[in-house]
Formats: C-alpha cells, structure tokens, sequence
C-alpha cells in the first residue's frame, strides 16, 4: 500500500501505525484525507504526534471523515459552544458523577455500542497528559476474529449480544454517574460477528465494557462464551499500547478495535485531559444479515439526545414558572 500525501510508520504486527508529513491545524486536501482513512482502515487505529489543535480545529478533522455526533450519550453538560466534544479529564468526572474513574469506562471498550449505531470513529487529543503512565491500549477485533477456529467462527458468525451501558459493573445506584444511566438508558441488540461496511471484513463485536450478555444461550453458556471472546480479543499479539504527550492524537476505527483506559492511574495523582469527538456510524450487520436492534434509547447522531433536550428545556422554563 503506497502512500504519495502521509508517512506511515506501523506500531505493531497487527494493529496501529503513526502518521506524518501532514499538520492538522491546516486544511487537508482531498487527497491526504482519502490516504488517512485507507491507513485508518488497514492499521485500525493510526496516531498523530505534536498537532497543538484547539476545539474547532478538533472538530473541523474529524467532520472531514462523516458527521460529528454529540458529545456523549449522558454529556448534560457540554462544553459551551463545543457540545461535540466529550472531555476526558478525571477530576472532572470524579466531581461531576461522585465516582474515582479514570474515564467513562475503564474496561477494554468499543465506544457507546449501547446505542444501536455506535460511532464510526473516534479521535482523541491529548492537551494534559502526565510525564509517565496513562497509556493506551487498542486491540484489532478483526485479528481477533480471524485468529479463532473455523468451527468457533461459524458459530459466533450466528449469534447475538445484548450491550448496555453498566454492564456486568454494579455502580452505586446512588451515584449521579448511575442516575444519569437510569434517567437516559441505552440498550441494543448486536451481532456478535460485525462486517465492516467499508472493507467486507468480519470482526468480533463484544467488549467487557458494554457487552451483558449473549442471546438464546443459557446465563452459563453466555458466561463462557463470552470469556472465551473476552480472552480472544485482549490477547496481547493483536494490542498496541500508546504513550501520550501534549498534543498528540490517536483516531480509531470503532467498528473494529476495543481500547483501554489507563490502568495504573490510581496510584499516581495527576492531571491528565484529553477531548474526544465521534463519528456517526452505521447500523451493525452480522454474517447473517441481522442488522443492530434498539431496546431502549435512541441513534447517536450530532443532535442533543431527546432525554437532554427535555432536561434543558426544563431549567429553562424553570425561572419562568417562579
């Protein structure tokens, strides 16, 4: 694969490649963006060193790849003038939903597939980030999936998984994070095996964060299964583990790669901010056609959510009744 716009250095055998020879403070030409996304879909997720963006440039990159969605399914307090950018800074979460967490979710994760469209891409920029630790890790769900045995293939090939947002986690119901769950929740019905829409392959779609439970198949049944799924896609030759410094920034493919949070923050008191956008992505399909099925909630997509426009329209007629 030849590149005439980037340079692309790969970090691993399977999975994440760096990309230079573009500044994304300036606007790309057609050209660089088409050979971003080509690199985007082979190395899943790519990463870009020292681009000191702000919001709107933030924004402005990742509109070049689809639509910006809103911030996050439960942001009821988005940045002003920026509600498509969700912050992620601890501290900040810590005093907004009376939880010590370094990020939304501390699993290996795909992004909000708790919705029945969960985001296409996602691209996070580093603004704060300490001089050690706070790595992150991304694995590659088409490896994983590739790397199972045919009869295990043909069988995760039919089946299908509830995802939720506090899944197999029981957060404190009293908890402003729990309630916030409670008062927007987001169901949906995936398959397990996803085909990507742009290259045809099939990837292995359940991760520990969102993912409760498989269908049709006893609670021991999907227990196991999901284990063995869980195992598979964090085996360490599909990972590449990134090492964050102001101004950086990694864009993910979320159809096709989980990622986890720092896991060694707990034990270091530090700042560390980063902004994430989102991509408006499609409705899953499986092998089998199954397409993606909403339980509760509603499409991510870059309208404030029903639940939060309700609520902003509340305190707002509030002063007006007294």
């Amino acid at each position: 694969m030849s590149y005439k716009h980037i340079e692309v250095k790969p970090t691993s055998g399977f999975t994440g490649a760096e990309i230079s020879g573009v500044d994304l403070s300036h606007t790309l030409h057609d050209e660089a963006v088409a050979e971003i996304r080509q690199a985007l879909l082979k190395w899943k997720v790519i990463f870009f060193r020292n681009q000191n963006i702000d919001h709107a440039a933030q924004i402005a990159f990742t509109a070049r790849f689809g639509e910006v969605t809103y911030a996050h399914p439960h942001e009821d307090e988005p940045i002003e003038g920026f509600s498509q950018i969700l912050p992620i800074d601890r501290s900040r979460f810590e005093r907004r939903n009376g939880l010590r967490r370094t990020s939304y979710e501390s699993r290996w994760h795909t992004d909000v597939t708790a919705v029945v469209n969960p985001p296409a891409g996602s691209i996070l920029r580093a603004v704060n980030v300490p001089s050690f630790g706070g790595d992150t890790q991304w694995t590659n769900l088409v490896a994983a999936y590739e790397g199972l045995s045919a009869p295990l293939r043909t069988l995760a090939d039919g089946l299908k998984a509830e995802h939720r947002f506090n899944a197999r986690l029981r957060i404190p119901s009293n908890s402003k994070y729990a309630q916030r769950i409670a008062a927007n929740p987001q169901v949906s019905i995936h398959p397990v095996v996803r085909v990507h829409p742009e290259t045809g392959e099939r990837a292995l779609f359940v991760n520990p964060g969102f993912t409760s439970h498989i269908l049709d198949v006893s609670p021991q049944e999907s227990e196991l299964l999901l284990e063995l799924f869980f195992n598979q896609i964090t085996k360490p030759a599909y990972i590449t583990r990134f090492r964050w410094n102001n101004g950086d920034i990694a864009f993910w493919d979320n159809r096709a790669t989980s990622h986890l949070a720092p896991q060694d923050l707990d034990r270091i008191e530090v700042e560390r901010v980063l902004y994430r956008t989102t991509i408006t992505g499609d409705i899953p399909v499986g092998p089998d056609n199954f397409r993606s099925q909403i339980v509760e909630g509603e499409p991510l997509t870059g309208e404030l959510p029903t639940v939060l426009k309700q609520k902003a329209e509340k305190v707002l007629a509030e002063p007006a009744l007294n």
